[in-house]
């Protein structure tokens, strides 16, 4: 059997899998296990991920962000016409292209969408008018309950440990998840801190109705960053990732020339302003498309120090669902009540 075959392989054991973890996004998004790819900006940037995902039973997720308005329609089109299965576009609202990006989702029919760093309530109607879901991202239980009452169909809840663009008071994901889960009755997506299927099991635990990875995403021969931004990410430890831009709209980044830049910046007590453009002068796309993992943004979460391989998508996507399941039965099987 040829690597096709192999593919086919791999997805039809995922699809098998069992995920007995109570959970109404399956039915809400028409997904097999409530697992989503995070739209990750150059790692998702095409069609590629997003399809390999949305085949194995996930949410796969095109990050808009970066797109040329052209390259977005493509790679809708190119998930469609490869999947039947549901799959979803990130749209950053603050993004300068947002409006055109709207426009675009809205004539694709894409079915699914995920935003964030903006309102919702004044792009919900169009979305509603063909059946489309909207994911409302959030970091806060305060903006939870917001995106709750402008009428969002699920939140995505993003802890402190996330790569890219965390919760700003860098809260954890273990409280900030379980803060939302109180607060709301939508169904909550935990982020950050997700790396395996026990990580899943824990945002169960936690009051959430499925989980979304990225950097294990990342991490995928499918996800678009040069091979240079994939090794650092596999060998980073525990503790190599840190925060710059705080204060603003901070960034987690693995540690290099350009953080520790930054950091003896700050140290040297420069005004806001200089810090500022000083932030601004290095970008992501310096390490994801260039290779520059020196000087450029190599956003990771903190789970890089969990993750230290780049199999298909389809595997991982095999591999949370079986190990999500383990732990479900695992955790079944102990006593009701602790022993005296």
């Amino acid at each position: 059997m040829g690597p096709a075959g192999a593919a086919e392989r791999r997805r039809d054991a995922v699809m098998a899998a069992e995920f007995g973890f109570p959970s109404r996004l399956p039915a809400l998004l028409g997904v097999r296990y409530p697992i989503v790819q995070g739209g990750m900006s150059w790692a998702s940037s095409s069609a590629a991920l997003a399809l390999a995902v949305a085949r194995a039973g996930g949410l796969g997720t095109i990050a808009a962000g970066p797109m040329r308005p052209e390259a977005l329609v493509e790679a809708i089109r190119t998930v469609r016409a490869g999947t039947e299965a549901p799959f979803a576009v990130n749209i950053p609202l603050y993004n300068k292209r947002s409006a055109e990006f709207l426009d675009i989702a809205e004539a694709e029919r894409v079915p699914v969408l995920i935003a964030s760093q903006g309102g919702p309530r004044a792009h919900l109607p169009r979305f509603r008018a063909y059946g489309a879901k909207w994911l409302h991202v959030v970091a806060s239980p305060l903006h939870a309950a917001k995106a709750e009452a402008a009428g969002v169909d699920g939140l995505i809840v993003v802890g402190g440990e996330a790569g890219g663009h965390p919760a700003p008071d860098e809260v954890s994901a273990m409280v900030m998840v379980r803060a939302v889960a109180q607060a709301v009755a939508l169904p909550v997506i935990g982020a950050g801190g997700v790396a395996d299927g026990a990580g899943i099991a824990a945002m169960f635990a936690l009051g959430a109705e499925g989980a979304q990875l990225g950097t294990r995403f990342l991490m995928t021969e499918e996800a678009t960053v040069h091979p240079a931004y994939k090794e650092m990410v596999r060998k980073a430890a525990l503790s190599d990732t840190t925060l710059v831009g705080r204060g603003g709209l901070p960034v987690r980044q693995l540690r290099n020339r350009f953080t520790e830049e930054v950091d003896a910046a700050e140290r040297a007590g420069h005004e806001k302003e200089a810090l500022a453009l000083l932030y601004a002068s290095r970008s992501l796309k310096l390490a994801a498309l260039d290779g520059d993992v020196e000087w450029g943004k190599v956003e990771a979460g903190q789970t890089a120090g969990l993750i230290s391989d780049v199999p298909p998508a389809a595997e991982v996507m095999r591999r949370l669902v079986m190990e999500a399941e383990a732990v479900r039965r695992r955790l079944a099987g102990l006593p009701a009540e602790v022993p005296a």
